[in-house]
């Protein structure tokens, strides 16, 4: 790959074919539930099981990044997500839907932090947050279409109609093989593998934020096609809607990576949680169009910062790429999936509504300690000018 741009656009496909696979379980969750009769604790522990699983492999993919140069090939990586999320849909056995869950999230770990280090050596400081969004947003177009082609296979063939969507991921995985060179990547000099300790400790705060965010997001991804159903949509319906939600979020991904670039990181992350939280209450107390709106801009607002706070970890961690990408897509995401049995656990006792009760409190406490980071703010001037 001799341009930039082939390169990133090369990863931007790559990355949305591979994360169409990542929301498909929380999208069948309604018919796990009516078809096995799974309680929201079983149902949401198969969310758990993927997340908890992908959060632990990447860091060390990322790890084998840094210092050995050495990565599963994307292409295998998206056969192997593939394969097993598509299987899950002739698999009756709960046992073994936990283990396809756990399988297939080893493919999306393997993916995500080689490439990001790719990436970073695309970008610059003036465009870090742009050419960030642009990859990230690959991911998230894919993970948008996950729920509305789940919704629609099984609306149409139940269950087993998840097997079909094997036939993009062969098709995809042909052409990534062409289009998409193998990448040697040089481990990192010795002497700079080390991550010093006044990174270390924002970069473990900004962790902290991406947690609390990812619970948020997790639960919200997970429990609103249920809430739907119960307000009388099917699962086709209340999939695309999520779908749209999360259509929001890539809107969001592109246009706060550019705005981060001129007016802060800091600042714009904190504005996307700050405004996520009056729209996630319209979304729940409303109804008819006034609440599908207030759940598009839960979208928007919510996902616009999650790009950023990759470039973030990036910056706190310059020669950690892939390592800080681990962290960041990984056990970040996968610490915040732990959280959906949690919320599932207060639906089996207290009711349904009672999943979405923790919401604004995680999406205040990320956005705390965003403000407590010590990372430069561009425009506002407080408390964490500068990095320790």
């Amino acid at each position: 790959m001799t341009s930039k741009v082939p390169a990133l656009s090369s990863l931007f496909l790559a990355h949305l074919v591979t994360d169409i696979y990542m929301p498909v379980i929380s999208a069948i969750i309604p018919l796990l539930i009516i078809t096995y009769g799974y309680s929201y604790l079983m149902a949401g522990l198969l969310v758990t099981a993927y997340n908890l699983t992908s959060s632990l492999f990447q860091p060390v993919f990322g790890w084998l990044s840094d210092n050995k140069g050495w990565q599963i090939q994307i292409w295998i990586s998206l056969l192997i997500s593939a394969t097993f999320i598509s299987f899950m849909g002739i698999i009756p056995w709960y046992a073994l839907l936990l283990a396809f869950a756990a399988l297939a999230a080893i493919g999306h770990a393997s993916f995500h932090p080689s490439a990001l280090t790719l990436v970073s050596k695309i970008a610059s400081g003036e465009n870090r947050g742009r050419i960030t969004s642009l990859f990230v947003v690959g991911g998230n177009l894919g993970y948008s279409l996950g729920p509305f082609l789940a919704g629609a296979l099984v609306l149409y063939f139940g269950l087993p109609g998840l097997l079909f969507l094997l036939l993009p991921a062969l098709i995809m995985a042909g052409v990534l093989k062409k289009i998409l060179p193998p990448t040697r990547l040089r481990p990192a000099p010795v002497a700079s593998r080390e991550i010093p300790v006044e990174s270390l400790r924002p970069l473990t705060l900004l962790f902290a934020a991406a947690t609390f965010r990812a619970w948020a997001v997790f639960s919200a991804i997970t429990f609103i096609p249920p809430l739907l159903v119960t307000r009388g949509y099917d699962i086709f319906i209340a999939d695309l809607a999520v779908t749209l939600m999360l259509l929001a979020g890539v809107a969001g991904q592109v246009i706060g990576g550019s705005l981060s670039d001129v007016y802060g990181k800091k600042e714009f992350v904190l504005a996307g949680l700050g405004l996520s939280l009056p729209a996630f209450f319209l979304f729940l107390f409303a109804d008819g169009l006034a609440s599908l709106a207030g759940l598009i801009l839960f979208g928007f607002f919510l996902w616009s910062s999650f790009a950023i706070t990759v470039a973030m970890s990036h910056e706190l961690a310059p020669h950690r790429i892939g390592f800080a990408s681990g962290v960041m897509l990984g056990m970040a995401m996968g610490a915040g999936g732990v959280g959906v049995a949690v919320n599932g656990y207060l639906a089996d006792q207290f009711g349904l509504i009672s999943a979405f009760v923790p919401i604004p409190a995680l999406i205040f406490i990320a956005a705390l300690l965003i403000f407590l980071l010590r990372y430069p703010w561009k425009v506002l001037k407080g408390p964490g000018t500068g990095q320790e």
